[in-house]
């Protein structure tokens, strides 16, 4: 589950999905982002965009050899499922992410792992930060890979 939910985003984590999903708009994705250097969560959720993020003096980006940001489109991601109504939750997922001969060159300790909904594919003033999670790895040059939880990335409950 997320360890944490962006203000901008709380309440529409699952309407940015169904978005991306649907094809609406065409070039939505949800674009995930690693962080070297994060600041406490407090201040971390009040970002409105990536690029006030990553402007923030508290948060690097990683830049560990062979990193890129990994966009998912609809074909990547599960058909959104229906809402657990025995548990009365939402639950959303997407697959296991691998970032391939990971570091070597360069490499990083890793502190966070960041969904952001990108609906137009464009610059990183229109990516609106969702969750974070804990992701504690030290690129060495071999894959690495964000496990995501059995019941989802997300769950609105």
């Amino acid at each position: 589950m997320a360890d944490g939910v962006f203000n901008i985003s709380k309440g529409r984590v699952v309407e940015f999905y169904n978005r991306v999903e649907n094809n609406d708009p065409g070039t939505s994705t949800i674009e995930i982002m690693l962080l070297k250097v994060n600041e406490a969560e407090a201040t971390l959720i009040d970002h409105a965009n990536y690029s006030l993020l990553i402007a923030d003096a508290g948060n690097t980006e990683a830049d560990f050899t062979n990193y890129a940001r990994i966009n998912l489109t609809d074909t990547e991601l599960a058909a959104l499922p229906t809402p657990d109504i025995t548990n009365d939750r939402f639950e959303v997922d997407m697959p296991d992410q691998t970032w391939s001969t990971a570091g070597n060159a360069t490499n990083n300790t890793l502190t966070k792992f960041v969904t952001g909904y990108d609906p137009s594919a464009g610059a990183d003033t229109t990516i609106l930060p969702m969750t974070h999670h804990d992701f504690s790895v030290t690129t060495d040059g071999s894959d690495i890979t964000a496990q995501i939880n059995a019941l989802g990335f997300f769950r609105a409950a």
